[in-house]
Formats: structure tokens, sequence, C-alpha cells
């Protein structure tokens, strides 16, 4: 039976190539349920899900990496903190994970799409023409305009001389790049960067969880803003974690300080 024309038009209403479902029938990208059910992993199916298309077994494991990497941080991340704080107040565990979720912005979890923004940039002057040298230099600049004197991804506040994630997801492109999963490029302008971040401190300066996803990510192709969800879909599973964590070990109302520490109070 054919949809009449205004059952076409609400039909329309919705458009997407994600997903193509009726009664009896889910199928994502063309591809039945059924079909990707213990065919896929992860990684694979988040690949097809965000970017369409069917990555090779490496870009796949190469994006679980990262995606690993980024779970978790600990109690004294915003993120965290905020979920099991709101695990204390009685909500349900979606409540305590859209709490966390929600605390991820500019500053608590945007560092690896801004950082790609300066990858890709510096990618587009070499494109251009411009060295190495002159496109880093250039794209810094240009990036500072919009975001200030630090640059996100490299140096981090706790990991001091270095983010322990950082090497490792590094040496895993290097791999990745030596088997032709991918480039190489990416992590090339990535290492640029740091130099001449450090250049110009006159002391070196380490690369962090941030600086080493976004090489990732940009090395698998996904545009920037993709790069802030894909942490949080990869700090989504700490929090549930750390809520569910919470919910175990009870406490009512705990704030992100003991009862006996109270703020300092200042008058204005």
């Amino acid at each position: 039976m054919t949809d009449n024309p205004d059952a076409q038009a609400v039909r329309k209403w919705w458009r997407t190539s994600i997903i193509d479902m009726a009664p009896g029938k889910i199928a994502f990208r063309g591809t039945p349920i059924q079909d990707l059910i213990g065919n896929v992993g992860l990684g694979q199916m988040i690949w097809l899900m965000v970017a369409g298309g069917n990555p090779t077994p490496q870009q796949a494991a190469l994006l679980e990496c990262a995606l690993v990497a980024g779970v978790d941080h600990g109690p004294q991340a915003p993120s965290i903190a905020a979920a099991r704080m709101a695990a204390t107040c009685g909500i349900g565990l979606n409540n305590v994970m859209a709490t966390g979720l929600n605390m991820l912005g500019d500053i608590h979890g945007g560092a690896g799409e801004q950082c790609a923004e300066l990858y890709y940039d510096i990618a587009e002057r070499i494109d251009a023409g411009a060295n190495m040298e002159t496109a880093v230099s250039e794209g810094l600049a240009a990036w500072r305009e919009t975001y200030g004197k630090i640059v996100s991804g490299f140096g981090h506040r706790f990991h001091k001389p270095v983010d322990p994630r950082a090497p490792r997801l590094m040496q895993l492109v290097r791999e990745a790049a030596e088997q032709g999963t991918v480039s190489g490029r990416f992590a090339d302008i990535g290492e640029a960067v740091q130099a001449a971040i450090g250049s110009e401190r006159k002391v070196p300066i380490a690369m962090n969880i941030d600086g080493a996803t976004a090489v990732i990510f940009c090395e698998l192709g996904f545009p920037a803003p993709l790069s802030r969800g894909l942490f949080c879909l990869s700090r989504s599973i700490g929090i549930l974690a750390h809520g569910w964590e919470q919910t175990q070990q009870g406490g009512r109302n705990k704030g992100p300080m003991p009862p006996a520490y109270l703020p300092m109070y200042e008058p204005s």
C-alpha cells in the first residue's frame, strides 16, 4: 500500500539516513540490526552510527583506544564530582549521568575539540603551501585570538611533567601509521605544536590526553566538534561507574567538601 501525499509529508517531518525502522525491521545505515549483533564491536558501531561507513578493524581499534583513555579522571574532575553529588540526592542513575555529562563544557570537556580545530587549521595552512614551522606559528597565533594564551591539549594542572595517557596514545598512533591505518600527519602536527609551545616557554611541555585524542580523531577524519561528542561518550562510562558506586556507598546530600569545612566568608 502506497502512502497518500499527506502521509508522505508527515513521514518527511524527520529525515534520517541513520536508521530505517518499521514493524519487524531495524536497520542501521542499511544493515539489519541482526547482522550487526555479535559481528561488530562497540568502536565499529560508534563509527557506523556517527560517521557512516564501516571502519577497518584497525581504525575501530584506534578509536577505541581514544575512548578508553578518556573514561575517568577521578572525583576531582567536575563531571565525576557532580555525578557523585547528584547520586547522594536520591535521583536515578539516568539523572546522575545527565548531571555529570552536563558539566562537560568549553573548559572541562571541550579541550579536545579546540585542539582538533587547531590541528585542522594548521593542516589547511600546509595544504595552502606553508611549511610546518610557519603553519604552526600562524595557526597558534590565530587560535589564541579566539581561545587565549593557554593552548588546549598541552600541559596539565595535575599530571606534571607528563600525562601518562598521552605517550601511550601517541605510540599507538605511530604504530597505526606504520601499518598504513592512518597517515601520521596529525601526529606530526601535534608534536610540532608541542615543540613550538615548549620553545616559546623555554621549558618543554607535555602533550596531554586532549592533545593526543585530538590527534587520533583527526587522523581518523572526524570533524572537530565530534571530538567533544566522542569524549562525552567516553566519559559517560566513568560517570556511570562513579554514580553507581556512590549509590552503593550511600550518603545523603554530600557536597564538594566535608561538612566540617565550610566555605570562607568574604564580605563584599
